[in-house]
């Protein structure tokens, strides 16, 4: 995530305690090197909200961290059942982490819904914090409970806190004048005033988040306010929880920099926006809104002093034909969807390969097919963007590892469509784009000159001696075509889907013509310049495990598992997967197993036995969840072993 360091904390199967006595009278602290906190509730209880602020104290104490929001997708879900139960899972340390955590140390229960959606997931000796005043026998016979679990000694296993929260927060806020109902939405803060206290984090941040957040309602900010104190005191106050605990800043695992939390889709739209600036293009996003992707749009349309401009469409098509369209007018255009929309934008991503433009395709993957899981993760639309067109229409694919990463990958991804005037597919997915961890800020003298030349006037010489411009006239390095903005004059020349010839760009039916049209424009993809992948082989693995996108996280926690109880086992990741980088093959060769895990049934899996004639074993997974390290580690122990 920050640093490829291994840390001996990260396999270890419960964090070390160091326990520290305080003053006389005062609550016991204990140290830990690592918590993960599951907030969950009724998807109206604000729990994205509460577990957000929580990630944001955190990350400005400098821990490093990771999340993994988890919500229903309807906009309300049913209230007080299992499909309308909200989560958010942060996982926090001392170290470098690389994942939200496979099982949380706190489980903060508002509802007996959320209780019985999450409580499997908790190890034997967890902390428990339930909501007492909602488990309500009507509440509890909706989710299936025939005796409360706060009494049948179903939870004799766990810590359990019962707190009444929604009571405890409407006492707190009698004094201001809400209703019952409207006292009661504040129980959210209560709950994170008591987990803040529990884990000191900083509060100054939320108190001020609140105060602009209802700048308008300065009555409801300073209800929120005074409910997340509440919290606080009663922590600091109440005999039911007589140890707090601190978790160190991970100044070990950070390299120097100014960095802050972000998201991944927040990491993508500033790295759009970095790319227009260092190519001097104007942004230009054609898009429609679709879960997960839809942050990316809110994001931009905040930038217009950048000289970004945002048109949100009335469909899918109508989104990347104006970004298609702004592509031929000479700015950097995006459209940004998940998998319905790409199905439905498939037509015109074939016109740009065909037309040789830049526009970045950013495809926020989510579980499918049709609408499938809007809000869930899954890695299911590599073939689709491989090939997911009419006739031979090559396109670059790259995919981000880590939320962060999602700015490089950019970046990387607005080069390649720039310099080889092509479209190409941004493959993150539902977890990165909702994730989140700590991300350095570069420095602008680290980012990369993405300028290029427009089209200025003829750039070839007819047999008799006429200067003329021809738009279809190849760089020799790149195989691009020249980019000509309408208006120039001289460069005037035909656009559209049918077959032009090469170099006049005439149209043209000529089978040869055809021929040497597509293998050249399948050249140009595979000559994108792409890095070697380096593999992470410290000791000469007889066993590779090969991932893409998102898998990076699980993959090198379960890896650094496995190494710290002394297997042999390489690591390599792809962030280009069209094309594969030059060297790949020579590296699969070097192992006698290689196993590729993946969100979906085996896609890439499928691309690397096909070209490489290597016996690539999938091991995948599709419940519209991230992998976790544990399971990956005796996934890939088998392998080992076998």
């Amino acid at each position: 995530m920050t640093s490829q360091v291994s840390s001996p904390a990260e396999q270890a199967d419960e964090a070390a305690v160091a326990e520290r006595r305080t003053p006389a009278g005062a609550k016991d602290v204990r140290r830990l090197d690592r918590v993960i906190i599951r907030f969950a509730g009724d998807s109206g209880d604000g729990m994205q909200l509460t577990g957000d602020r929580f990630t944001s104290e955190t990350a400005s104490f400098g821990n490093d961290l990771s999340t993994l929001p988890n919500f229903p997708a309807e906009i309300r879900a049913p209230a007080g059942t299992l499909p309308g139960v909200s989560s958010f899972q942060l996982h926090f340390a001392d170290h470098d982490i690389l994942t939200p955590g496979d099982a949380p140390n706190v489980l903060v229960a508002m509802n007996p819904a959320a209780l019985k959606a999450n409580i499997g997931d908790l190890p034997r000796g967890a902390e428990v914090i339930v909501n007492t005043d909602e488990f309500t026998r009507r509440a509890m016979q909706k989710v299936g409970y025939a005796t409360s679990p706060l009494e049948d000694g179903s939870l004799d296993g766990y810590q359990v806190h019962p707190v009444p929260l929604t009571t405890l927060t409407v006492e707190a806020l009698k004094d201001f004048d809400l209703t019952r109902k409207e006292a009661e939405r504040s129980k959210n803060m209560f709950a994170l005033g008591l987990l803040s206290w529990m884990y000191h984090r900083p509060t100054e941040g939320t108190e001020k988040f609140l105060r602009t957040k209802f700048a308008k309602k300065p009555d409801i900010a300073e209800a929120n306010i005074a409910a997340f104190r509440a919290g606080w005191n009663f922590g600091e106050t109440t005999e039911d929880f007589a140890v707090s605990y601190e978790v160190a800043p991970a100044a070990a695992a950070f390299p120097p920099g100014v960095y802050r939390n972000i998201s991944g889709n927040l990491a993508l739209a500033y790295g759009l926006i970095a790319a227009s600036r260092q190519a001097d293009l104007p942004l230009f996003l054609g898009s429609y809104p679709i879960t997960p992707a839809s942050d990316i749009l809110h994001e931009l349309s905040k930038h217009k002093n950048f000289g970004v401009r945002t048109f949100q469409a009335e469909d899918e098509i109508a989104g990347i034909g104006a970004a298609l369209g702004a592509a031929f007018g000479g700015s950097l255009a995006v459209t940004t969807t998940s998998g319905p929309g790409v199905a439905l934008k498939s037509e015109t991503i074939g016109l740009a390969v065909s037309l040789e433009l830049p526009l970045i395709i950013v495809d926020i993957q989510r579980g499918g097919p049709s609408t499938g899981l809007p809000t869930k993760t899954e890695q299911a639309d590599l073939l689709q963007a491989m090939y997911g067109r009419n006739g031979e229409a090559p396109v670059p694919v790259i995919a981000p590892r880590t939320p962060a990463d999602c700015f490089d990958a950019a970046l990387e991804a607005a080069r390649i469509a720039l310099a080889y005037r092509t479209p190409v597919f941004l493959l993150s997915d539902g977890y990165l784009a909702n994730g989140s961890e700590p991300w350095r800020i570069p420095e602008p003298d680290e980012l990369p000159d993405l300028r290029v030349r427009f089209a200025q006037g003829p750039n070839h010489t007819l047999d008799d001696g006429t200067e003329v411009f021809w738009p279809y006239k190849r760089d020799p390095h790149t195989l691009a075509r020249p980019w000509a903005i309408p208006g120039t004059p001289g460069l005037e020349h035909r656009i559209g889907g049918i077959e032009k010839e090469d170099g006049t760009g005439n149209i043209s039916y000529a089978p040869a013509n055809h021929d040497l049209m597509v293998r050249t424009r399948q050249a140009k993809v595979d000559g994108v310049d792409v890095p070697d992948i380096e593999p992470d082989d410290p000791d000469g693995a007889k066993v590779l495990v090969l991932g893409w996108g998102s898998t990076y996280g699980p993959i090198t926690a379960a890896v650094r598992r496995l190494r710290a109880a002394g297997a042999s086992i390489a690591q390599a990741h792809l962030r280009h997967v069209n094309p594969f980088p030059g060297n790949l093959g020579t590296v699969l060769k070097r192992y006698d197993k290689v196993v590729i895990p993946e969100m979906n049934l085996g896609q890439l899996a499928t691309l690397v036995r096909a070209k490489y004639l290597v016996d690539a074993r999938s091991y995948t997974q599709v419940n519209g969840m991230p992998f976790k390290a544990e399971q990956l580690a005796a996934a890939l122990k088998e392998a080992i072993d076998g």
